[in-house]
């Protein structure tokens, strides 16, 4: 039996008004997005019958979607919200490269900060998913495609250039670190150590988030897993050592927040001083499709911290992002419209 919505118990502390105010002024930031460039691609179709040749399963082929992943879906996200997006990466000479680039360019991102790189791959994530028409479809088999070598030192040199170029006039750096290679803490730390005014800074890294602790992060938006691998624990309903591990991270890395998304369990904000707080899922628990939502989160979250929201503001309106794109099936975006409607309506929710 489906479990019924669980409503987002906002902190008394925060103006629903105001979530609004800021997410209406998105549009009038900058934000630079560095980091790896993931192409999700989704292979869609029937189960017709069992393998003569062997004990699976065929899957006839119905249709092929290629979407943005990693960073890229990060960057797309900033676009949805409104904000002006500048993002730097690397991806190959590949078909996926070329998708990714394709994409972007529809979406009239300037993609003069992507490289190109010969003979590299592309990091690409396929998912195979079965399902009939009409229905939707499960995911079956995933199968990674990964660059085989790192990339070269010009292509860093040159990365590192335009990272410090587009930063000038920038209201915000957001560094995606999915492990390919694109993103360091050394890059980050050398372009910020040349900044007179330095933007918000925010990190979303899949490993070693503390290797970023001397890079300039204002704050950093792990998931609870990412959290228990840097610490070597399981956190799992153990409350004391969530708070433990996160006042530890926020010490470690001078960072004036950290963000820790908990899934099901909403998020837990922790701050200088001791202060945590732990804030509700937004909408229900009950997730259609958690690919790519911290994605979502980074970018709301940024932007918010730009606009000059508050640490827990901003977090709150990063809350409502994720409840928002973990009810959409695939690598979904959340648009500022939908999220100031969400806003709205909670809103109206909370004065009747």
């Amino acid at each position: 039996m489906k479990r019924p919505a669980k409503q987002n118990a906002l902190s008394p502390s925060v103006d629903l008004m105001a979530l609004a105010d800021y997410v209406d002024k998105f549009s009038s930031k900058t934000v630079v997005l560095f980091g790896d460039f993931v192409a999700d691609e989704f292979q869609f179709g029937e189960i017709s019958r069992v393998s003569r040749e062997a004990p699976v399963l065929i899957l006839r082929h119905r249709e092929t979607q290629l979407v943005p992943g990693g960073g890229a879906n990060a960057a797309n996200n900033f676009a949805a919200l409104g904000a002006r997006v500048f993002p730097i990466s690397a991806v190959g000479d590949d078909p996926a490269g070329d998708a990714l680039i394709d994409y972007f360019r529809s979406k009239r991102v300037d993609f003069s900060g992507l490289l190109r790189v010969k003979g590299w791959t592309t990091p690409t994530k396929t998912r195979f998913l079965a399902g009939w028409a009409h229905t939707d479809g499960q995911q079956v088999l995933r199968v990674d495609r990964e660059p085989q070598s790192p990339l070269p030192d010009a292509v860093h040199k040159k990365l590192h250039a335009k990272l410090r170029a587009k930063l000038r006039s920038a209201s915000a750096l957001a560094v995606s670190d999915y492990g390919f290679g694109v993103a360091s803490p050394a890059l980050v730390r050398e372009a910020m150590a040349k900044q007179k005014n330095a933007p918000v800074v925010t990190l979303d890294a899949r490993h070693n988030l503390h290797t970023y602790a001397k890079a300039g992060i204002t704050s950093a938006t792990p998931n609870e897993a990412e959290l228990e691998a840097l610490h070597h624990v399981s956190i799992g309903q153990n409350l004391s050592e969530l708070a433990r591990t996160g006042a530890a991270t926020l010490a470690e890395m001078k960072l004036r927040a950290l963000l820790v998304t908990r899934g099901r369990h909403g998020m837990a904000l922790f701050e200088p001083e001791g202060r945590l707080t732990q804030i509700s899922v937004h909408g229900s628990d009950q997730a259609v499709d958690v690919t790519g939502a911290g994605d979502t989160v980074l970018a709301a979250y940024t932007v918010a911290l730009a606009c000059g929201a508050s640490p827990l503001e901003a977090a709150h309106i990063a809350n409502i992002a994720g409840g928002l794109v973990v009810m959409k099936r695939g690598t979904a975006t959340v648009t500022r419209e939908e999220l100031l409607a969400a806003i709205r309506h909670q809103a109206g929710g909370a004065a009747s």
